[in-house]
Protein backbone atom coordinates (compact mmCIF):
# COMPACT_ATOMS: atom_id res chain seq x y z
CA UNK A 1 0.00 0.00 0.00
CA UNK A 2 2.81 2.69 0.75
CA UNK A 3 4.31 2.02 -2.88
CA UNK A 4 0.88 2.54 -4.26
CA UNK A 5 0.71 6.07 -2.49
CA UNK A 6 4.46 6.92 -3.35
CA UNK A 7 3.56 6.09 -6.88
CA UNK A 8 0.09 8.16 -6.63
CA UNK A 9 2.55 11.08 -5.07
CA UNK A 10 4.84 11.06 -7.91
CA UNK A 11 1.45 11.11 -10.50
CA UNK A 12 -0.17 14.10 -8.67
CA UNK A 13 3.01 15.87 -9.93
CA UNK A 14 2.69 14.84 -13.23
CA UNK A 15 4.62 12.00 -13.57
CA UNK A 16 3.27 9.98 -16.43
CA UNK A 17 5.33 6.57 -15.65
CA UNK A 18 3.92 6.78 -11.97
CA UNK A 19 0.52 7.05 -14.02
CA UNK A 20 1.80 3.76 -16.02
CA UNK A 21 2.85 1.74 -12.51
CA UNK A 22 -0.77 2.99 -10.65
CA UNK A 23 -2.46 1.58 -13.48
CA UNK A 24 -0.56 -1.81 -13.80
CA UNK A 25 -0.88 -2.47 -9.86
CA UNK A 26 -4.72 -1.14 -9.57
CA UNK A 27 -5.62 -2.98 -13.37
CA UNK A 28 -7.38 -6.09 -11.60
CA UNK A 29 -9.16 -3.61 -9.41
CA UNK A 30 -10.38 -1.44 -12.10
CA UNK A 31 -10.48 -4.35 -14.20
CA UNK A 32 -12.99 -5.98 -11.13
CA UNK A 33 -15.39 -2.30 -11.16
CA UNK A 34 -15.57 -2.74 -14.70
CA UNK A 35 -17.08 -5.62 -14.88
CA UNK A 36 -19.27 -4.95 -12.44
CA UNK A 37 -20.73 -1.95 -14.06
CA UNK A 38 -21.18 -3.34 -17.04
CA UNK A 39 -22.69 -7.03 -15.98
CA UNK A 40 -25.97 -6.89 -18.31
CA UNK A 41 -25.30 -4.03 -20.10
CA UNK A 42 -22.59 -4.46 -22.70
CA UNK A 43 -25.24 -4.58 -25.55
CA UNK A 44 -26.39 -1.38 -24.43
CA UNK A 45 -22.64 0.17 -24.41
CA UNK A 46 -20.93 -1.91 -26.85
CA UNK A 47 -18.22 -1.97 -24.42
CA UNK A 48 -16.31 -4.94 -22.94
CA UNK A 49 -14.25 -4.77 -19.57
CA UNK A 50 -10.67 -3.84 -20.69
CA UNK A 51 -12.18 -1.54 -23.24
CA UNK A 52 -13.48 0.35 -20.72
CA UNK A 53 -10.40 -0.02 -18.31
CA UNK A 54 -8.46 0.61 -21.05
CA UNK A 55 -10.44 3.96 -22.02
CA UNK A 56 -10.23 4.83 -18.54
CA UNK A 57 -6.59 4.82 -18.84
CA UNK A 58 -6.36 7.25 -21.71
CA UNK A 59 -8.80 9.79 -19.88
CA UNK A 60 -6.36 9.49 -16.60
CA UNK A 61 -3.26 10.45 -19.65
CA UNK A 62 -4.89 13.08 -20.78
CA UNK A 63 -5.86 14.93 -17.61
CA UNK A 64 -2.17 15.50 -17.49
CA UNK A 65 -1.98 15.02 -13.43
CA UNK A 66 -3.41 12.50 -11.56
CA UNK A 67 -5.44 14.17 -8.39
CA UNK A 68 -6.07 11.73 -5.91
CA UNK A 69 -3.75 10.45 -2.84
CA UNK A 70 -4.35 7.01 -1.48
CA UNK A 71 -5.91 3.75 -3.17
CA UNK A 72 -9.45 4.56 -2.18
CA UNK A 73 -9.71 8.34 -3.71
CA UNK A 74 -7.86 6.48 -7.25
CA UNK A 75 -10.98 3.77 -6.81
CA UNK A 76 -14.21 6.87 -6.42
CA UNK A 77 -12.28 8.63 -9.87
CA UNK A 78 -11.84 5.72 -11.76
CA UNK A 79 -15.17 5.24 -11.19
CA UNK A 80 -16.13 8.89 -12.04
CA UNK A 81 -14.30 8.10 -15.00
CA UNK A 82 -16.22 5.22 -16.06
CA UNK A 83 -18.99 6.26 -15.48
CA UNK A 84 -18.53 9.45 -17.91
CA UNK A 85 -16.92 6.99 -20.58
CA UNK A 86 -20.65 4.98 -20.61
CA UNK A 87 -22.67 7.83 -20.86
CA UNK A 88 -20.82 9.42 -23.32
CA UNK A 89 -20.29 5.78 -25.25
CA UNK A 90 -24.46 5.51 -25.29
CA UNK A 91 -24.85 8.93 -26.00
CA UNK A 92 -22.74 8.52 -29.14
CA UNK A 93 -24.49 5.30 -30.00
CA UNK A 94 -28.13 6.85 -29.74
CA UNK A 95 -26.50 9.44 -32.03
CA UNK A 96 -25.44 7.32 -34.47
CA UNK A 97 -28.54 5.49 -34.49
CA UNK A 98 -30.61 8.40 -35.33
CA UNK A 99 -28.53 9.28 -38.02
CA UNK A 100 -25.72 11.70 -36.51
CA UNK A 101 -25.63 14.41 -38.91
CA UNK A 102 -27.66 13.21 -41.02
CA UNK A 103 -31.10 15.04 -41.86
CA UNK A 104 -34.00 13.70 -39.84
CA UNK A 105 -37.89 13.04 -41.03
CA UNK A 106 -40.08 12.44 -38.70
CA UNK A 107 -42.90 10.42 -39.74
CA UNK A 108 -44.76 10.13 -36.64
CA UNK A 109 -43.55 11.66 -33.56
CA UNK A 110 -46.08 9.80 -31.17
CA UNK A 111 -44.44 6.47 -31.74
CA UNK A 112 -40.99 8.04 -30.89
CA UNK A 113 -41.95 9.98 -27.35
CA UNK A 114 -43.89 6.18 -26.49
CA UNK A 115 -40.47 3.88 -27.18
CA UNK A 116 -37.64 4.27 -24.64
CA UNK A 117 -34.61 1.88 -25.13
CA UNK A 118 -32.40 1.14 -22.25
CA UNK A 119 -29.72 3.13 -23.52
CA UNK A 120 -32.03 6.60 -22.93
CA UNK A 121 -32.53 5.52 -19.46
CA UNK A 122 -28.35 5.44 -18.72
CA UNK A 123 -28.39 8.62 -20.49
CA UNK A 124 -31.09 10.04 -18.30
CA UNK A 125 -29.48 8.26 -15.38
CA UNK A 126 -26.26 9.95 -16.27
CA UNK A 127 -28.00 13.21 -16.64
CA UNK A 128 -29.81 12.98 -13.14
CA UNK A 129 -26.54 11.76 -11.18
CA UNK A 130 -24.79 15.34 -12.89
CA UNK A 131 -28.55 17.38 -11.31
CA UNK A 132 -27.67 15.19 -8.41
CA UNK A 133 -24.10 16.24 -7.97
CA UNK A 134 -25.03 20.25 -7.89
CA UNK A 135 -27.40 19.56 -4.84
CA UNK A 136 -25.49 17.06 -2.84
CA UNK A 137 -21.73 15.96 -4.23
CA UNK A 138 -21.95 13.00 -1.62
CA UNK A 139 -24.88 11.82 -2.62
CA UNK A 140 -23.47 12.07 -6.80
CA UNK A 141 -20.21 9.95 -5.45
CA UNK A 142 -22.42 7.55 -3.81
CA UNK A 143 -24.30 6.50 -6.65
CA UNK A 144 -21.31 6.52 -9.14
CA UNK A 145 -19.26 4.76 -6.75
CA UNK A 146 -22.36 1.81 -6.65
CA UNK A 147 -24.22 1.85 -10.05
CA UNK A 148 -21.90 2.97 -12.40
CA UNK A 149 -18.62 1.18 -10.33
CA UNK A 150 -20.59 -1.92 -8.52
CA UNK A 151 -18.60 -0.69 -5.43
CA UNK A 152 -19.97 -2.20 -2.26
CA UNK A 153 -20.98 0.20 0.69
CA UNK A 154 -17.61 -1.08 2.53
CA UNK A 155 -15.70 -0.05 0.12
CA UNK A 156 -17.68 3.35 -0.39
CA UNK A 157 -17.50 3.81 3.20
CA UNK A 158 -13.86 3.88 3.08
CA UNK A 159 -13.75 5.69 -0.02
CA UNK A 160 -15.42 8.95 1.24
CA UNK A 161 -14.61 7.82 4.86
CA UNK A 162 -17.89 7.51 6.30
CA UNK A 163 -19.79 4.38 7.65
CA UNK A 164 -21.53 1.63 6.36
CA UNK A 165 -24.38 3.04 7.53
CA UNK A 166 -24.20 6.55 6.66
CA UNK A 167 -23.51 5.22 2.86
CA UNK A 168 -26.76 2.99 3.20
CA UNK A 169 -28.76 6.01 4.18
CA UNK A 170 -26.98 8.56 1.31
CA UNK A 171 -27.53 5.40 -1.50
CA UNK A 172 -31.67 5.71 0.06
CA UNK A 173 -32.08 9.14 -0.59
CA UNK A 174 -30.26 9.32 -3.50
CA UNK A 175 -32.45 6.68 -5.40
CA UNK A 176 -35.68 8.60 -3.99
CA UNK A 177 -34.02 11.77 -5.91
CA UNK A 178 -32.83 9.65 -8.82
CA UNK A 179 -36.55 8.31 -8.90
CA UNK A 180 -38.38 11.71 -8.54
CA UNK A 181 -35.87 13.13 -11.18
CA UNK A 182 -36.50 10.19 -13.93
CA UNK A 183 -40.09 10.16 -13.66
Amino acid sequence: MGDLTALLDAARYGDESAVNQVFSVMYDDLHRIAHARLRGNQPLTLLDTTSLVHDAYLRFLKADRLQVSDRPHFLAYAARVMRSIIVDAVRKRQADRRGGDAIHVTLNTAIQESVQTPEDEIAKVGDAVAELAKLDDRLAQVVEMRYFAGMTEVEIAEVLGVTERTVRRDWEKARLLLYAALR
